[in-house]
């Protein structure tokens, strides 16, 4: 989903994350019931703010772009709804890595 259709822009250091869907297997093959699974720790960005802003004012750019897969902590962000449709917004700093 290109940014555009979000009607939300994120500001200053913030990113919009669309959550991954989990595996509904284990790699043994086990399938796992709704009960058991836990939210997703992965996601793509969908939309960011234009950057942090230091001390003196100046806008430092964000090291992530929209479109990156990336993980990030299992309490991070606050989940919206948008449109019917779940996101997390969270700070640039709560992304633990980007996915290759």
């Amino acid at each position: 989903m290109p940014a555009t259709e979000v009607k939300v822009r994120p500001l200053h250091d913030r990113i919009l994350v669309r959550r991954t869907p989990e595996e509904e297997k284990t790699a043994g093959g086990i399938i796992i019931p709704d009960t058991a699974k836990e939210k997703p720790q992965r996601g793509e960005i969908i939309a960011t703010g234009k950057g942090r802003v230091s001390e003196d004012g100046k806008t430092m750019p964000l090291e992530v772009k929209i479109g990156d897969k990336v993980l990030f902590g299992k309490y991070s962000g606050t989940e919206l709804k948008l449109d019917g449709k779940e996101y997390l917004m969270m700070r640039e700093e709560d992304v633990l890595g980007i996915i290759n």
